[in-house]
Formats: structure tokens, sequence, C-alpha cells
């Protein structure tokens, strides 16, 4: 599936790749038919050579005007291609890679940092049926665990020196 997904933005990137040239060959084109008219309109050498002047102006912008877009092109292709890698946790969420660390999408998951409120010394425990999420309890509560929703209720919070 991925392979797809590059290859389609690489072909992508190679039809705008070509827009771009055909792009810069009509302007280049132009430029030297301008030129040509203006040197048969000019009656002194020093307006023939501004018109010589002005066509390689013209082609020279052409060629750098080409060159940046192709240089966004592959620019959009790569950042397109890192928005387009996902990882997937047990839970079914997904989420994007960073690097050569893998992250979930889950808060906190994968980041070493706590995803809410932590109390230094309380223990979180979950035993079957209890946490919810909702901050209710389908079975009996533990007094000595921090419940409620997410775990991270200050309410629930037990001292640990009792």
């Amino acid at each position: 599936m991925q392979t797809a997904k590059n290859a389609a933005a690489s072909v992508k990137e190679t039809a705008a790749n070509i827009s771009a040239s055909a792009k810069s060959g009509m302007e280049k084109t132009k430029a030297t038919l301008q030129e040509k008219g203006d040197r048969m309109t000019a009656h002194d050498p020093i307006q023939k050579g501004m018109a010589t002047e002005k066509k390689e102006a013209r082609i020279n912008q052409a060629e750098y005007e080409k060159q940046v877009a192709r240089e966004q092109n592959a620019t959009q292709r790569q950042a397109n291609e890192a928005a387009s890698t996902h990882s997937y946790s047990t839970t079914g969420a997904t989420g994007n890679r960073t690097g050569i660390h893998q992250m979930s999408a889950l808060p906190g998951h994968g980041t070493g940092e706590p995803a809410g409120h932590v109390v230094e010394g309380a223990v979180r425990s979950h035993p079957i049926g209890t946490d919810t999420g909702t901050g209710t309890t389908l079975a009996g509560h533990n007094t000595k665990s921090v419940g409620g929703a997410g775990g991270y209720s200050p309410e629930h919070i037990v001292d640990p020196s009792s």
C-alpha cells in the first residue's frame, strides 16, 4: 500500500516537473520571438543589443522559475510521503512517525511523559471492570488505588504512607 502511494507521489512530481519544463520552454520561445521582432524594428545597434539582453534576461528568469518549481515539487512529494506514514497501536489508534521513534496517537504514549496529573508515590490500578473511563465504576471501589476518569482524579489519591 505504501509503495503504491510513493509511486503515485513520484508520478505526480514527474508530471509537475514536465509542466514546469513546458512552461519554461514557452517563456523562452516567447522571449526569442520578442527579441526577433524588436531587432527587426530597431534602427540602431544599441536597440538591437538591448533586445538581445532583454531576451537573455527573460530566458534566465524562465530557467530559474523552472528550477524553483522542481525543488518545490520534490519538497511537496517528501512532505506527502512523510505525512502518509502511520504507526499503529494495539488499540487501533493511529499516530504519525517522528523520525526513528514510533509514536502512538494516544496522549503521552511513547513520549516518556505522563499523560496527566501524577502524584508521587500513588499507584494507578485498573482492576477488571472498575475503570470505564467515565469516572464511574462497575465493580467495587478499591480505596488503595487511583481511579476515576483516566486514573488521574485527585479525590481518589491515597497517601502512600498510610
